[in-house]
């Protein structure tokens, strides 16, 4: 029994829960404290100054985050230098890109921004982005090295000292929003020089860097940098729309409770995504393709069995999970939006079944090298949403409107993974039953014969 703990705890699949768990735990519950710390329309400011982030991230790594992790997962040691110094070396210049354009807006506009929600974004992020590289290449290298160990004390020092700070600040202190973007500058600063310290974010290959590499990263990055960025819109378009609408700062605040706990819902989602995209795309370069549906079918199975469970629980519980979320200013029927909270979190709740087969499809199509479709069923999905968003909001001046058009667009994607994919591999969708069954059933008779 106790060799087969330990040997649960070392596994990759555990260290990435793990690690997902423990970032969300500080995530939501700081979330949370930041929540009954500001007022609402304060709270709303700093919600879109995440989103901000967030996108703007997405444009950094884009370009070479999950075409690294692919080429890596299979690379020699030689090969796996130059690849991480193409990897640095793209991002170091796709960052400064960014930033000069960020801060150059400011510079030439800085009355009207200012004046606006997103002036927290213009001012702080760049700074927050030169800082955090380090940290955020050790991430993607470690990913690709299967070194979840390592991810897991990563995440539990950034996201575990920005909930420290939260903590103290909802106690003992009343710091301003930017007073806490400045704290969460100097946490990404001392977890970077961590990460420095163990040789962990590998800049120091940059030096490595070829032509070929660079090449390679971007013609591959080119389809994915949009699909990341189309993926972080499908999860931000909501509160962008309902922030330009009439319903105003008040219901992106209302909003932004459901949208946290549909996140911690796809923590094991996130999780196990992380540990499938490596050994898939290994199977794949190595031409393996049995192999390849053998672990998308079990993935795809083991998931949604799992998150039927999850979305029963957050519908049955859901103004529970939004009095610990938000507190009881979001209980109820809102009088400015007309809307409850726990009735958005329910209809996220059916959204949840949906994710693991879609999150899968894209996936799969990273993984067997076709990105390009996958970025055509990102965007499709996008174009889904955004239409389903504005008439929901301009229309009928619904956020329960918006939150139903989530489950439209995922299973608009879900057909969309499988007809793609089938272009290059048959795909069997009731597979997907009977191996996620399998997974419990080989998992479950591991413990009996442990015990």
């Amino acid at each position: 029994m106790n060799a087969m703990l330990k040997n649960i705890t070392r596994e990759a699949n555990f260290l990435s829960l793990a690690g997902n768990l423990a970032v969300s735990f500080f995530g939501f519950t700081g979330f949370a404290l930041l929540a009954r710390s500001f007022s609402p329309l304060q709270f709303g400011e700093w919600v879109l100054f995440m989103a901000g982030v967030a996108l703007a991230d997405m444009l950094r790594f884009g370009v070479t985050n999950t075409a690294v992790i692919r080429y890596l997962s299979g690379a020699e040691k030689k090969e796996g230098f130059r690849l991480i110094g193409s990897f640095i070396l793209i991002v170091l210049t796709v960052t400064v890109i960014i930033s000069f354009l960020i801060w150059s807006c400011y510079l030439l506009f800085p009355g009207p921004i200012d004046k606006t929600v997103y002036a927290l974004f213009f001012i702080w992020y760049p700074i927050l982005a030169f800082i955090s590289i380090p940290f955020n290449t050790a991430q993607v290298i470690l990913q690709a090295e299967l070194r979840f160990d390592r991810i897991l004390l990563i995440n539990a020092l950034s996201a575990g000292g920005f909930f420290l700070v939260v903590l103290i600040n909802y106690f003992f202190l009343d710091l301003t929003l930017t007073q806490i973007v400045l704290a969460m500058i100097g946490i990404n600063l001392l977890t970077s020089l961590f990460c420095i310290l163990m040789g962990w974010d590998g800049i120091r290959h940059i030096l490595h860097a070829s032509r070929k590499n660079n090449k390679l990263l971007l013609d591959f990055g080119k389809y994915t940098t949009f699909t990341l960025i189309g993926t972080n819109l499908l999860r931000s378009a909501d509160t962008l729309i309902i922030s330009l609408s009439p319903l105003g700062m008040a219901a992106v605040a209302l909003y932004s409770i459901p949208m946290k706990l549909t996140e911690l819902q796809q923590i094991p989602l996130r999780s196990f995504a992380a540990t499938a995209f490596p050994k898939m795309s290994k199977a794949s370069i190595q031409g393996k393709v049995p192999e390849f549906k053998k672990l998308f079918y079990t993935y795809s199975g083991a998931m949604t069995y799992l998150f039927a469970f999850i979305s029963l629980v957050t519908f049955v519980f859901a103004d529970f999970f939004v009095l610990v979320a938000g507190g009881r200013q979001y209980l109820g029927v809102d009088p400015v939006t007309g809307a409850s909270a726990a009735d958005i979190v329910r209809i996220f709740s059916l959204y949840g079944l949906l994710l693991p087969v879609e999150r899968m499809t894209g996936i799969g199509l990273d993984s067997i090298n076709k990105p390009q479709w996958n970025f055509r069923k990102v965007m499709y999905m996008l174009m889904a949403n955004v239409a389903g968003d504005l008439v929901a909001v301009f229309l009928f001046h619904s956020l329960l409107g918006v939150a139903v058009a989530s489950i439209v667009f995922t299973l608009f994607g879900i057909w969309l993974g499988f007809y793609f994919m089938g272009k290059q591999a048959v795909m069997e969708r009731k597979r997907i039953f009977s191996a996620g069954i399998e997974f419990y059933r080989l998992m479950f008779r591991r413990l009996k014969e442990s015990v």
